[in-house]
């Protein structure tokens, strides 16, 4: 029986196969550094196959690139071993919600969602780190080779340190901001639908950049568009030059000959100007100017109105319409001269075939979103009084943004969900419109307060460690903050919490809308794998090494940690139903109404295997210790080929 793969997916190896079906002649062979036979590309060849001349050396060409670009790139496609573990006391509802609150490095976690979630996801919203000079970065670690880059992904190291202030006397003060960004963008790209769109909030510091690399992952010709956000409505005084009061959204599309914009809702405002003055059968209606410029002879001719007027098109102006359509549009009552009859001709326009959703313009108000002050006082309040961030994105922003460009049971990512404004938006949204969108919130557990560090050598390089308390486990607290003060250790229990406040507040100021609103989360902890060191390298460890590891899994794992890291491997959303059975005696489990099947029990015995075969799963995963002995192990693949040979089986 063959053996779950539990690394992330391999992003060069997808990248080649590609490639070798569009150029079978550009892969060739190659050994590699563990003298094993492996395709590899010839550029030369792939090259010569994308030019319509004879290539022959580097040329000049336009392009976009910063140190250490390539490694950004293999950041993105080096595969990782690392588990999503499930923690049911943080979450709410789990066993119905379908909505996702994941912790741990985003890079890590994109790699970790690409099998399960490719393609699958409607719209991101993300709010990344902005590069102030006083803000912090994510630590860039590409100086580390890609053996070491697996064990770090830039983001944290081993005693809790994530986070570098990128100040602009910094030489890399651009660089890292956009090592950070450029593989996260890349792996994210993947996890869109064919029809997503994707935005992106950010200030003037490195908007251009951002629209480079954007242009450069999602493709120029997808970009949609390049939105201000009024955020702040107050001067500040004290600024030397201006004083900022917007900041950007950038917005692309996954494939822009497919995404459909819904447009604005109307609101009575915009239906105000809609009338029925000669009580049209066909409702209301405004009416729009009949001519328009420049001239264009055919359409320059006369119109006597019901009074008996002739009129002509304004000098330079011609009629919008030519003369046979006119008199079709005169014949079907859609000129309208005025109540006395006597008016310059206009074309009445039926509030019922007009679009209902109004195109958004690129401009939004923060009378229409709100401003960052409008998020700080609702977040404060929400809290009790209490602030813990001091820029928070607005709901009605990020609601306006899912609303544009999502329908009724999109999955929603934000993979930098710092407050989860982003979950609070989709909860709002669909306690609106009656919608079921999911969301997938995303967050490191940065600490909310200041850890005291120290300084050592490593590598002849001086570098800052937080001191950690081993009782805690957390790092000792030198400068506490208001979070801290009130419980909440780091930014995901402040984001959860958030969650939990607006979700009730919701389902409280909407009790006859909300019956069904899902308001729950299941949380889940990027952790290492949940397999022991020999699974990956067996020949680093002798023979007697390996008779130590009785079960290649950890001891510390649970029978869910095992479930979760097959459902991301095998196609199975982590928001799945899950039934717990008993079978003989031995605990299964049911995904999805019977999409994925797992025993993780010890002495499964030809009656389990059985009964689970005949429910016929999509898939099913146990143990390789599971079956109880050898006569079991010769029976099992018999019993499946019997009562269910479509079954994928898969062991630990």
């Amino acid at each position: 029986m063959e053996h779950l793969n539990m690394q992330s997916m391999d992003k060069v190896a997808a990248n080649v196969a590609k490639i070798r079906e569009l150029f079978p002649n550009c892969v060739t062979e190659r050994i590699n550094i563990e003298g094993k036979l492996e395709h590899a590309i010839d550029f030369d060849m792939l090259k010569q196959e994308l030019s319509d001349h004879v290539v022959d050396g580097l040329q000049e060409r336009y392009q976009f690139t910063w140190p250490d670009k390539r490694k950004a790139i293999l950041a993105a496609n080096t595969p990782i071993n690392e588990a999503l573990r499930p923690c049911r006391e943080e979450s709410v509802d789990f066993d119905n919600t379908e909505n996702l609150y994941i912790e741990g490095d985003n890079l890590k976690v994109l790699k970790l969602l690409q099998e399960t979630y490719l393609g699958k996801v409607k719209m991101i919203y993300i709010d990344p780190p902005y590069n102030t000079g006083n803000d912090f970065v994510y630590r860039d670690e590409f100086k580390k080779n890609a053996s070491e880059y697996k064990n770090n992904s830039g983001q944290r190291d081993k005693e809790g340190n994530r986070l570098v202030t990128n100040t602009e006397s910094n030489g890399r003060f651009h660089t890292n901001w956009l090592n950070m960004i450029y593989p996260r963008l890349k792996l994210a790209k993947d996890l869109l639908s064919d029809d997503g769109v994707i935005f992106i909030s950010i200030d003037d510091n490195e908007v251009e950049n951002l629209r480079k690399i954007c242009d450069e992952i999602f493709g120029e010709n997808n970009f949609l568009a390049q939105i201000i956000w009024e955020r702040a409505f107050a001067p500040v005084n004290l600024k030397k030059h201006f004083s900022p009061s917007h900041d950007y959204i950038i917005c692309y599309a996954n494939n822009i000959d497919n995404c459909v914009c819904n447009g604005l809702k109307r609101d009575d405002s915009s239906n105000a100007r809609y009338a029925n003055p000669d009580n049209d059968s066909r409702g209301v209606w405004t009416s729009g100017d009949l001519s328009v410029g420049p001239a264009v002879p055919e359409k320059i001719y006369e119109i006597i109105t019901p009074s008996g007027r002739s009129v002509y098109p304004p000098s330079g102006y011609c009629w919008r319409l030519d003369k046979n359509t006119f008199f079709e549009y005169l014949k079907d009552k859609r000129i309208w001269f005025g109540e006395n009859g006597d008016n310059v001709p206009r074309i009445k326009r039926f509030l019922s075939e007009v679009k209902q959703g109004i195109t958004p313009m690129t401009i939004w108000k923060f009378k229409e979103v709100g401003s960052s002050q409008d998020a700080s006082r609702n977040l404060k309040k929400l809290f009790d009084d209490k602030a813990f961030f001091e820029y928070p994105k607005s709901v009605p922003l990020i609601e306006r943004c899912i609303q544009l460009y999502s329908n009724e049971k999109s999955l929603i990512l934000d993979f930098f969900s710092g407050s989860a404004t982003t979950a609070h938006a989709v909860m709002q949204l669909n306690a609106e419109d009656g919608g079921k969108r999911k969301f997938i919130m995303v967050q490191i557990p940065e600490i909310s307060y200041v850890g005291k560090k120290t300084k050592i050598i490593e590598n002849g390089e001086v570098i800052e460690r937080y001191v950690i308390d081993e009782e805690t486990g957390y790092p000792i607290i030198e400068k506490d903050s208001n979070a801290r003060k009130n419980g909440y250790w780091n930014v995901c229990e402040i984001g959860k919490e958030r969650i939990r406040r607006a979700g009730k507040k919701i389902k409280e100021e909407n009790p006859l809308t909300t019956q069904d609103l899902d308001i729950g989360f299941r949380v889940l902890k990027c952790d290492s794998s949940n397999m022991e060191d020999v699974y990956f390298t067996p020949k680093e460890y002798m023979d007697k090494q390996q008779s130590l590891f009785v079960d290649n899994i950890k001891k510390d794992r649970s029978d869910e940690d095992l479930l979760f890291d097959a459902m991301l491997k095998l196609d199975t959303p982590l928001s799945s139903k899950i039934e717990k059975r008993s079978i003989a005696g031995k605990t299964v489990y049911n995904v999805a109404q019977g999409h994925l099947m797992a025993c993780f029990d010890q002495d499964v015995t030809d009656e389990v295997i059985t009964a689970i075969a005949k429910e016929m799963p999509s898939y099913f995963v146990m143990r390789d210790s599971s079956l109880a002995n050898d006569s079991v192990s010769i029976n099992f693949e018999q019993i499946f080929n019997t009562y269910s040979p479509l079954t994928v089986r898969r062991v630990l």
